[in-house]
């Protein structure tokens, strides 16, 4: 039996290296991330204590910690939190549903562009909050205006991320799908989407956290339940490890929301991947 070729065997040798080293580097990095929170969380824990600032305002984290473990054992951070998750993500869905099509239009056909492009210039210059009260005015205090103002704050990154993305398609890869005759359907099916997926993410990823920052501030007003309405009563009744419990739990769902994302997005960016191997 013949020995295997020189590149062959080399090319093996690279990859079991390679797989070693995956896990290594992943311990590596997972292990740098958590000492830098168990610091900040050792800092927080002792800055009361030891009096550089007032445990009044600041308490530890540990008792920020049993009050949130409180919270939940009662169902009160379970309530709050399923209905900040249910307008967060209705909201985000529906801009999702509007913003890609919208930005896809916008950015492949030039009459569409022109006629819109002075209402964006207006809007998306326009901060969300700054709104809010007119959606109040418009659509009362109900679920309504609250899931709208998280449409509206949800659509201009993906919408804005998705015509940048359409138009920096690579110029070579159009010509040479309108050499092959490609339909209109199939131009975006097979160039225009696969170009597009990461840019379009980007602005999905910064959709997803701009949808629970302003709806927490939106249920601070008028709201019966969510997150943003804990932290508000808990403040309102000066029940300081509460308020913090609540903001814990938001900066939780925020960053399970983006890692949630992360991976869907390399998913369907897979094939650039296996191309660039």
């Amino acid at each position: 039996m013949s020995a295997p070729p020189p590149r062959r065997a080399r090319s093996r040798a690279v990859r079991l290296r390679e797989a070693l080293r995956r896990p290594a580097s992943l311990l590596v990095t997972g292990a740098t991330k958590s000492a830098a929170i168990a610091a900040l969380l050792l800092l927080w824990e002792a800055a009361p204590r030891l009096g550089l600032v007032d445990r009044t305002f600041l308490p530890p984290f540990s008792e920020v910690a049993v009050a949130w473990w409180a919270l939940a054992a009662d169902g009160q951070l379970a309530d709050n939190t399923y209905a900040s998750l249910v307008r967060s993500f209705s909201g985000f869905g529906l801009a999702l549903a509007v913003a890609v099509p919208l930005g896809l239009l916008i950015g492949w056909y030039r009459p569409v562009a022109d006629l819109l492009n002075p209402l964006l210039e207006v809007f998306r210059n326009t901060a969300a909050l700054a709104l809010l009260p007119v959606f109040v005015l418009l659509l009362g205090i109900g679920e309504t205006s609250k899931i709208s103002i998280v449409v509206y704050a949800c659509a201009w990154p993906i919408l804005l991320n998705t015509i940048s993305a359409v138009r920096h398609v690579d110029p070579t890869l159009l010509k040479l799908a309108r050499s092959m005759d490609l339909s209109a359907p199939r131009l975006f099916q097979k160039v225009i989407l696969p170009s597009a997926v990461p840019m379009i993410f980007t602005g999905i990823r910064l959709a997803g956290a701009v949808s629970i920052l302003v709806l927490v501030a939106a249920e601070m007003i008028g709201a019966k339940a969510g997150l943003g309405y804990l932290i508000n009563a808990s403040q309102y009744n000066f029940a300081i490890p509460q308020m913090y419990a609540g903001i814990i739990t938001i900066s939780a769902i925020g960053v399970t929301v983006n890692q949630l994302l992360v991976v869907l997005e390399r998913r369907l960016s897979s094939w650039r991947v296996s191309a660039g191997d």
